[in-house]
């Protein structure tokens, strides 16, 4: 059975730094693609950042782009969220996902395995 496990989440203040992880088991890693979601109270879970399996083309939000960098280490079966420079409106649940199909942009409908989630929390 496949698992994805999210660590890193917490409460920062605004400007601050968080690197989130998630590593899987129970899939072959390397013919995933990754991704990050987040969802905040009352709003819809939104792909913040993915990387496909190619390593091509990788997503980034655009309201996101120069303070979220995702990676990967597939020798690690890990994948994290670096975000700098955190904002208010980055308050949510982060997801990590994984879904065999090959494409960076990940959708919740096909989505095939979810984490937990990890909370962030940024006050101003």
């Amino acid at each position: 059975q496949a698992q994805l496990v999210e660590s890193g989440g917490g409460w920062v203040q605004a400007g601050g730094s968080l690197r989130l992880s998630c590593t899987a088991s129970g899939l072959t890693f390397s013919r995933y693609s990754m991704g990050w979601f987040r969802q905040a109270p009352g709003k819809e879970r939104e792909l913040v950042a993915g990387i496909s399996w190619t390593g091509r083309s990788p997503y980034v939000l655009d309201s996101v782009k120069g303070r979220f960098t995702m990676s990967r280490d597939n020798a690690k079966s890990t994948v994290y969220l670096q975000i700098n420079n955190l904002k208010p409106e980055d308050t949510a649940v982060y997801y990590c996902a994984a879904d065999s199909f090959p494409n960076a942009i990940l959708t919740v409908a096909r989505t095939g395995y979810w984490g937990q989630g990890t909370q962030v929390i940024v006050s101003s």
